[in-house]
């Protein structure tokens, strides 16, 4: 049976870190551990997903969750050195709190509201894990896990990191997760495409099964769909150089990722200094495979996936006509034909001449650069990287250059650091977000305003906090290896990853400043001002001319650039942007810091905040909706800016854009009180519903808080109150929120599941909703 250790680094020796392992969580097979019972509702989890798959495609992490249910009498052994979750078996834990229901007729109370309040928080407080954080799943992507599967076969280690149990629960999360129509989906809620597809079938035909096997006829559907739209040809660009890295395709067949973009002046403005940190970690050793024309073992299986994936014989293809073909499916980003002019010149001209002496000395020397930037990112994540798709390249890039190096075992040793387990099987996080979901879970519990009850949990969360937050700047020279200050920052996942991000930083330090405001002896001691100051520095520095704040990096590369987004799949990826999220969360935390530290950067903090508000204004649609960049979708965007307006000052009364924002969340208010919308309205950038007006229950969360802050209450409380009794009526007997559709999102069409959310924003919205509007 799965468990899930917490802040536990092993006996590797490999591995290492920065804070003891605080915030890591992995996965871990036992064979002894469980009873029978714990077996049997297990599997009994497994099937009614699998039974209900194509309802709710999200799972509802109920693996970790029976580690967390009632076991008395009964104690579980610790390993000596490991720090194992306190499930709540181990806690003794029972909802004893009796469920809320609020009839049709009926007005809410502020004692039922109480009562859905204090259910809701304490079953949140036992979700939190020994190191005061909450795990939870970040996945839902399914072109992660399948290039993790290519490079351990490629470098022959696939049976020792994932043994039979983790092969075993791989192909589940496959078969759970297939289309209707064979195919899969960029993401576990999205129409099949090509580049998916193909990637699980490997995976599939890697991890054991036949081209006629697989539960359902998997591989057999899976290949039918990808022949019947002309065959692996059609892949786009990333899925063709996964495919010549493993031996499928040629690199003829692959659009130049030329090396030496990495050794040109810095001043220019194409030199990858100036790409999106994300796509630089995915390019980087993208580049160093490509310049190395690297091709894996050609075994059995490999000349078999030659003959099964293609619609001819592989020796007749011809590569280089095949480089600008994609499936219509995979086409969100399409190319002008600019681009393709400028990739064939690149294809025909530059890489012939930079192959051959002595130009092909530069191609060594950029090799060796990009190296010497790998190994720089990977010691200062601590082999976690920026995020798993970088990750897995950059692994695969140090086994190439030398497989017996320490380089690729520190890789192998943070592995688990990505893996996650639910009742639909093991998937690959894109990132942890351990740091994000623990900030909102303290401020979702801080607002059901019990702090008698939930004392121990607030001291752990704090504890956590601290503990996470970055304490140094990237090593050396940082700023030659295109890395910006992180010193104060809070990561999106843990400690040990080191990589920046405004937005966690901006909810970190709100959760540390409101700590700092409530008795030591109940939540812990208050957070040096230095490292507060720290704090600051980062968000300040992410802020750009027009007042808007970007994710990871300071945002100014040209426009332009985006021009030369080689990826068909994913648009705005070339350079970082602003987002009104990031924007949002900075005004909140930046407001409150000036009223406890009035005299610190004054002048820059009350300039920073009048900006901050400018760029929010700017930005909003003509119907009072923003666009939201990591969550579904003008509901989230919409959230969040209302919460920084308000927090600055702005209401319904001095703020035009608040009526505005007011005014769409009313409009878009469904029949039974809540909000749904489609994750369709990230691809499209207009305003979708759910597929027949249905509610989420997130989304909801959203919503309401967005029209508390704004002080609708003041105007006409009826929405509220209906919005209310919905979240209430739906709370489950322990507390928690059932699981509907996904709300997260990454790069527009790369949407997340956020296994947190459920539990965290319908309580808040009603803790909320308790204090503010329903007095006692």
């Amino acid at each position: 049976m799965w468990r899930l250790n917490i802040a536990d680094g092993g006996n590797d020796p490999y591995i290492f870190s920065t804070n003891n392992f605080v915030g890591r969580q992995i996965w871990e097979f036992d064979p002894d551990y469980g009873t029978p019972e714990d077996r049997a509702k297990v599997e009994a989890n497994r099937e009614n997903f699998r039974k209900n798959r194509f309802k709710v495609k999200a799972s509802s992490d109920l693996l970790w969750q029976i580690q967390l249910e009632e076991k008395k009498n009964r104690k579980r052994i610790v390993k000596e050195g490991k720090k194992i979750v306190k499930a709540l078996k181990e806690k003794n834990f029972k909802q004893t709190i009796p469920q809320v229901k609020v009839g049709d007729d009926e007005e809410i109370t502020y004692e039922a509201t109480t009562r859905a309040v204090r259910r809701g928080a304490h079953f949140l407080s036992a979700l939190q894990a020994s190191d005061g954080h909450w795990p939870a799943e970040n996945a839902g992507a399914l072109f992660l896990f399948p290039p993790m599967v290519i490079s351990l076969y490629v470098t022959g280690h696939l049976n020792a990191v994932f043994p039979a149990e983790h092969r075993k629960e791989i192909l589940r999360y496959l078969y759970n997760h297939q289309n209707e129509d064979g195919g899969w989906g960029l993401h576990i809620e999205g129409n099949s495409t090509m580049f998916c597809t193909t990637l699980s079938y490997i995976c599939m035909r890697i991890l054991g099964e036949g081209p006629d096997g697989g539960e359902d006829n998997a591989c057999a559907k899976g290949r039918k769909w990808i022949l019947d739209r002309g065959g692996v040809t059609f892949i786009p660009s990333w899925g063709k150089t996964w495919l010549s890295i493993l031996g499928v395709f040629d690199w003829a067949g692959v659009n130049p990722m030329l090396p030496e973009l990495w050794i040109l002046p810095s001043f220019l403005p194409i030199h990858p200094e100036n790409f999106f940190c994300h796509s630089r970690m995915v390019y980087l050793p993208m580049s160093y495979l490509y310049g190395k024309r690297f091709v894996g073992p050609i075994t059995p299986l490999i000349l078999q996936l030659r003959a099964e994936l293609h619609t001819q014989p592989y020796q007749e293809i011809n590569w280089k006509k095949v480089r600008h073909l994609c499936a219509r499916e995979d086409l969100y980003n399409p190319h002008y034909l600019i681009q393709d002019l400028f990739w064939d010149s690149l294809h025909i001209f530059a890489e012939p001449l930079l192959t051959c002496w002595p130009f092909s000395k530069l191609r060594e020397r950029a090799l060796q650069k990009i190296m010497k930037h790998i190994h720089y990112e990977d010691e200062n994540s601590r082999y976690i990287n920026i995020g798993n798709t970088g990750k897995v390249i950059c692994m695969l890039a140090c086994w190439v250059e030398d497989p017996g190096a320490d380089y690729f075992r520190k890789h192998l040793a943070r592995i688990p650091d990505y893996i996650w387990i639910a009742e639909d099987g093991m998937k690959m996080q894109g990132f942890g977000s351990q740091t994000w979901d623990t900030s909102f879970n303290i401020q979702a519990l801080l607002a059901c305003d019990i702090t008698d009850e939930m004392g121990p949990t607030f001291m752990k969360g704090h504890d956590f906090l601290k503990k996470s937050q970055v304490r140094d700047n990237p090593s050396e020279d940082f700023k030659t290896m295109f890395r910006h200050i992180c010193k104060g920052a809070w990561t999106f996942s843990d400690g040990d990853n080191g990589w920046q991000a405004s937005d966690c930083t901006a909810e970190g330090l709100k959760c540390c400043l409101l700590f700092s405001m409530m008795p030591p002896e109940i939540v812990g001691e208050k957070m040096e001002a230095n490292r507060l100051y720290d704090a600051v520095n980062i968000m300040l520095s992410f802020q750009s001319k027009n007042g808007g704040l970007s994710a990871w990096e300071p945002a100014g590369a040209p426009q332009w650039l985006e021009l030369l987004n080689p990826s068909e799949l994913f648009a705005d990826l070339v350079i970082e942007h602003e987002y009104v999220e990031c924007t949002a969360s900075a005004i909140q935390a930046l407001v409150l810091f000036k009223m406890l530290y009035p005299h610190h950067r004054k002048k820059e903090i009350e300039d920073a905040i009048t900006n901050a508000m400018q760029y929010i204004e700017d930005t909003q649609m003509p119907d009072g909706s923003w666009y939201g960049n990591w969550g579904v979708c003008f509901i989230y965007g919409t959230y969040f800016a209302l919460e920084g307006l308000a927090a600055a000052g702005r209401t319904y009364d001095n703020c035009l854009a608040v009526r505005k924002a007011v005014g769409f969340l009313l409009k878009s208010q469904q029949n039974d009180g809540g909000w749904g919308e489609s994750h369709l309205s990230c691809l499209n950038k207009k305003y979708i519903p759910l597929e027949g007006n249905r509610s989420n229950l997130v989304q909801t969360g959203w919503a309401l808080l967005g029209l508390i802050c704004s002080g609708q209450v003041q105007k006409d409380p009826t929405p509220l109150h209906r919005a209310a009794k919905l979240l209430i009526n739906s709370q489950m007997e322990d507390g928690g929120f059932p699981q509907q559709e996904i709300t997260g999102v990454y790069v527009k069409n790369a949407m997340l599941h956020y296994g947190a959310y459920r539990n965290v924003f319908p309580l808040w919205a009603i803790a909320e909703y308790r204090r503010q509007i329903l007095l006692p």
